[in-house]
């Protein structure tokens, strides 16, 4: 069984920094592509940055410069590094990963982290 899980989030005022972390664990052939989405109240839900397993990184527009995803392959981990931040980033931000099981090594299947809220102050 593979899972993501995710830790990190809180209450910070605007201009402050944050740190997501996000643990995949189990029965792992291989990690590809890494990533956090969030969603805010209302809106749906959108891709704010990911990296290759080679260490290639795109962001959204609105978080370049001042967030900074990063990558353990080692450790299956994904970071999310946030600063700068602005009343516009609270929403709930979710981990994602597409995962090759050892039980599957052709499959890749997507994998979500349970979420983990992040809340800005003005």
């Amino acid at each position: 069984q593979v899972q993501l899980v995710e830790s990190g989030g809180g209450l910070v005022q605007a201009g402050g920094s944050l740190r997501l972390s996000c643990a995949a664990s189990g029965s792992i052939f291989s990690v590809n592509v890494m990533g956090w989405y969030r969603q805010a109240p209302g809106k749906q839900r959108e891709l704010v940055a990911k990296v290759t397993s080679g260490g290639y990184t795109n962001y959204v527009y609105s978080v370049k410069g001042r967030f900074t995803i990063s990558r353990d392959n080692a450790k299956n981990t994904v970071y999310l590094q946030m600063n700068s931040l602005k009343p516009e980033d609270t929403a709930v931000y979710y981990c994602n990963a597409g995962i090759r099981a050892i039980a599957r090594p052709l499959n890749e299947v997507a994998y979500w982290g349970q979420g983990t809220q992040v809340t800005v102050s003005s």
